[in-house]
């Protein structure tokens, strides 16, 4: 099973975070948590990762729609969005796939609901990819 969708361009790491941002929220998604994993993992283990953020995505309207299908999908929301280095002025920009709250659920009345957030996620990861 496939779990993730993504894209990579290249630019600036920090340059591309904030176009993310901005393309998340012209999708309707606000980012309620954000951390620096490598920042992490340096502080906590003294291991050097690629230099890589997690966003905590969450399209309001989205959600509601998804906890009156499952009452327990908090556990796999928000949407987790990576920016990571790739390297040589790469960028990996990659989201969780809404289907998998389909497929750890086996909830069918999610299938909408994830459909439409992995349409705008997929608008998201596309309008960066122009930038």
């Amino acid at each position: 099973m496939s779990y993730g969708i993504s894209t990579t361009v290249t630019g600036g790491f920090d340059d591309i975070v904030e176009a993310v941002r901005a393309a998340l929220a012209e999708q309707g998604f606000g980012v309620l948590t954000e951390f620096d994993l490598a920042a992490t993992l340096k502080a906590k283990l003294d291991v050097d990762v690629a230099r890589q953020v997690v966003l905590g995505a969450c399209n309001p309207p989205l959600a509601h729609a998804a906890l009156r299908a499952e009452e327990n999908i908090g556990l796999l929301l928000p949407c987790n969005v990576v920016v990571r280095d790739g390297g040589e002025g790469r960028v990996v920009v990659a989201a969780l796939d809404p289907a998998v709250m389909v497929e750890v659920t086996d909830n069918a009345d999610l299938r909408a609901v994830a459909d439409d957030a992995a349409a705008r996620l997929r608008a998201a990861l596309e309008a960066v990819s122009g930038a």
